[in-house]
């Protein structure tokens, strides 16, 4: 039996949610694992909610929908208020500690990519990699080369640099999952 990992990601348009969903995605496929993967907007693009599912598994996927999510990343409180509680049990939640104030404490990652974006290089749109590449080095659900050649197949341009560096600092990123 394989074990299959559902992810869902969860912010307002803009924060590079769907894209952070994409390199998931891609990175499994570079793995050799099947992959399935959704993405849900608000109203309007920038500054309405956004959701992005990501499936993961060994073996091919029967239903391709996130149903409960094994790992949650959220970039908004309104997605950490909406997806906190449908994390399975013994789920993670990793979150954005510039936007969000958690109400819960188990199984809770704490990476302040916004701050470490602004502060590193000088640029909040990478937020996204910088939490995406937290959650690789805090769970393995790929390996950070497999995101990394994601990165590279997926940005083009000016932004590659700068996504490459993003994705350095949140896997150098050490915080420990809160257990209170």
């Amino acid at each position: 039996m394989s074990k299959t990992v559902q992810i869902r990601f969860g912010g307002f348009g803009g924060q590079g949610i769907v894209l952070a969903g994409l390199l998931l995605g891609r990175a499994a496929t570079f793995e050799g694992k099947f992959v399935a993967g959704s993405n849900s907007y608000g109203v309007a693009a920038r500054g309405a909610a956004c959701r992005s599912e990501v499936v993961i598994s060994e073996d091919p996927i029967d239903f391709p929908q996130v149903t409960i999510p094994d790992i949650v990343v959220v970039m908004s409180q309104r997605a950490y208020d909406l997806f906190s509680r449908q994390v399975a049990k013994g789920g993670l939640i990793f979150y954005d500690s510039q936007f969000i104030v958690p109400r819960r404490r188990r199984g809770m990652v704490e990476v302040p990519a916004t701050e470490m974006a602004l502060r590193n290089v000088e640029e909040k749109r990478v937020a996204n990699v910088i939490l995406l590449a937290a959650v690789v080095a805090q769970t393995g659900i790929v390996s950070q080369g497999a995101l990394l050649r994601a990165i590279d197949e997926s940005v083009k341009g000016k932004f590659l640099e700068l996504n490459r560096k993003a994705a350095a600092l949140g896997f150098h990123w050490k915080e420990e999952i809160h257990e209170r």
